[in-house]
């Protein structure tokens, strides 16, 4: 009878995992229908699923559009389309797409794989990646074949708590003399690129992804032409740059969800490295054209502009994307140890630096570098404002020797440029003030040191010897 008895439980818990099992993987899934489409955004009723979700439209005859939900009232849901939305009519079925499929810790049931309630975007990442250049889907755009050993990690993340982060301490070598030199980064470091358009933003972008002291290079491409992309990976990053890189790519043709899908993939990308102990540095391109495309999905979906036509929403996503690089959490402390070094272009629009997205990266970032349109126009490159620019972390990443030096290369060089219409007229005369005299004897080995071919690597050391021998000349 024991035995009898034993048996049957052995059936009831072997039915009940199966039962457990096909509950987890055949879940019913709600269906709604599509009621709306106007401008960008697809209304759908009769689904109910979380902001974020990933759902498919589906039509007789037609591919599905992938769509995300951006947004509800009441009992419709907003979502945004990632593709084209021709062919589409009223009635057409909003599906949301399966939670994918994960491996439980041993422990948590007795059967190894358990659908998530996760049912945002999961997207491939590894080191499969390096030396590709993939869409904001994760689709390879370079005609390389598929891609290999690689995983599926979700698209959005938690921060790192700013307690557990490793401190920015160590100064990194960006291959850029006048960076190098004037405006030192910290690894982990935070720097915006201010620039308008035609002066050198994505010549500097380049040199710095193939001299940079850097494991991985990671290169968001949001909202470039089409033309621009392809000239940037093949003449401008090189073969050697992109060896080490991963450039994520999205039009600007491609739907604004892309092209903010396209940043938060990039993102993902980097902290996928630095989790796994590597020093990352991050070009995104740009985080104006980011805002832009949050600010179509905000005033699409019925947002009121705020600030220059930029709803309250984009400000709110500016911080959030760039807090998510930077060091990660020390190894001592059961992290990796690795970090991301990020740089952000910001287009001023008509070299107008109060625009209100520069002047917003300006309050979340650890420093900025401008490029000024007037040094493009003489052939000084690349073209980078040292007065107008600066980097907050110099002074923990810098020796004093180093600090006192660039210090004193400044204060020569704003003397010069603020006597320049005069020394250009002839009025002036020199011994009258020593200041303006070695000013005006330096300027021409300060100009020097400031300059550098696309060409011509810097290293760290090499710059800093160079900016005390400037000034000792």
């Amino acid at each position: 009878m024991t035995e009898a008895m034993t048996t049957t439980e052995k059936w009831q818990r072997y039915l009940a995992d199966m039962r457990s099992f096909a509950n987890d993987r055949l879940a019913l899934e709600t269906q709604g229908l599509l009621v709306r489409v106007t401008g960008l955004v697809l209304e759908a009723a009769g689904i109910r699923v979380p902001v974020g979700s990933v759902c498919e439209v589906r039509m007789d005859g037609q591919p599905p559009v992938i769509a995300e939900v951006v947004g509800f009232a009441g009992d419709r849901a907003y979502l945004m389309p990632t593709g084209d939305v021709h062919g589409l009519a009223s009635g057409a079925r909003v599906v949301p797409r399966p939670s994918p499929v994960v491996p439980m810790k041993l422990g948590q049931a007795r059967h190894p794989w358990r659908r998530t309630e996760d049912r945002t975007l999961h997207l491939p990442v590894g080191n499969g990646l390096l030396g590709r250049v993939v869409d904001p889907h994760g689709v390879p755009m370079d005609k390389k074949g598929p891609i290999d050993h690689v995983h599926s990690e979700p698209l959005t993340r938690r921060p790192i708590n700013a307690m557990d982060r490793d401190p920015v301490r160590t100064p990194l070598d960006t291959g850029v003399r006048a960076i190098n030199s004037m405006l030192t980064v910290g690894r982990g470091q935070r720097l915006g690129l201010f620039a308008g358009t035609g002066v050198g933003k994505s010549v500097l972008l380049g040199m710095m992804a193939r001299y940079t002291a850097a494991d991985v290079i990671v290169v968001g491409l949001i909202g470039e032409r089409g033309r621009e992309v392809k000239e940037f990976i093949e003449d401008i990053l090189g073969e050697e740059g992109l060896r080490r890189a991963v450039v994520v790519a999205a039009p600007a043709d491609s739907p604004p969800l892309v092209r903010m899908q396209g940043a938060s993939y990039a993102t993902v990308i980097a902290e996928h490295f630095r989790d796994r102990g590597l020093d990352v540095l991050l070009l995104m391109d740009s985080l104006t054209r980011y805002a832009m495309a949050q600010r179509e999905i905000a005033l699409a979906i019925g947002e009121p502009p705020a600030t220059k036509g930029y709803p309250p929403s984009c400000f709110a996503k500016l911080p959030q994307l760039v807090e998510r690089s930077g060091n990660g959490r020390p190894k001592d402390q059961d992290g990796g140890g690795g970090s991301i070094t990020a740089f952000y272009t910001v287009l001023s629009e008509g070299d107008d630096q109060q625009d209100p997205i520069a002047d917003a990266a300006r309050g979340i970032l650890d420093g900025h570098i401008v490029l000024s349109r007037e040094l493009a126009e003489s052939g000084h490159y690349p073209a980078i404002d040292i007065e107008k620019s600066i980097s907050r972390v110099m002074t923990s990443v810098a020796a004093p020797e180093h600090i006192e030096a660039a210090r004193r290369f400044r204060q020569l060089y704003a003397k010069y440029q603020k006597a320049r219409d005069l020394i250009q007229l002839g009025a002036y005369a020199p011994g009258h003030d020593p200041e303006l005299d070695a000013a005006v004897r330096l300027h021409g080995p300060m100009t020097a040191l400031l300059q550098q071919t696309m060409r011509q690597p810097a290293t760290l050391d090499a710059s800093v010897q160079q900016l005390r021998s400037v000034l000792v000349s």
